[in-house]
């Protein structure tokens, strides 16, 4: 799994895990791939938090709405990793924000999320987004402090099973020459 474009290509949202424990290695193989994602101006926004233990996993699946399909992953996977920014800190210039669309942090918690989901399969492991959550409940059952918004949760461990990979989009049909 060398080639990036395979990897790109070959990673799916895993949502049943074995109970395989995740090395350590490689779980901070896959934090360096965030320490070394892009971020609007350096900011390195991101924070992560790494949970392993069952109780407060229980705690983050309390947190999903009624069938939300990542609801077992988040007990299931040996290891939840947590995404959250600083904010006021990505895409703001002397305190002031300078872009269109405000704080860029979802903009910099998506590169690192990428890097996070093909660093982890690039390793045999895998892991699902899960966007779909009270985040305040979240929040504060990991003591995550004001100022920080919790963004994010991947589970991660070893794959149960690899899904298909789903139809995709032609690239004829996002793709815009010179104009819209």
């Amino acid at each position: 799994m060398g080639d990036v474009r395979e990897v790109i290509k070959g990673r799916r949202s895993i949502r049943n895990y074995t109970d395989q424990t995740v090395p350590e290695a490689a779980l901070q193989e896959i934090l360096e791939a965030v320490q070394w994602s892009p971020s609007w101006a350096n900011t390195q926004c991101w924070e992560v938090i790494v949970v392993k233990n069952l109780e407060t996993k229980k705690k983050l699946q309390g947190t999903l709405s009624s069938g939300n399909p990542a609801t077992r992953a988040l007990v299931e996977a040996p290891v939840i990793l947590v995404l959250a920014a600083k904010l006021n800190s990505s895409g703001f210039y002397k305190g002031q924000v300078t872009t269109k669309h405000g704080d860029w942090y979802l903009f910099d918690l998506g590169i690192a999320t990428q890097s996070i989901c093909l660093t982890a399969h690039h390793l045999g492991l895998g892991t699902v987004v899960v966007g779909l959550f009270d985040h305040n409940a979240a929040k504060a059952a990991l003591g995550v402090p004001e100022g920080v918004e919790v963004v994010a949760m991947l589970p991660l461990g070893y794959p149960a099973k690899q899904p298909a990979a789903p139809k995709r989009r032609e690239i004829a049909e996002f793709t815009h020459q010179e104009k819209f």
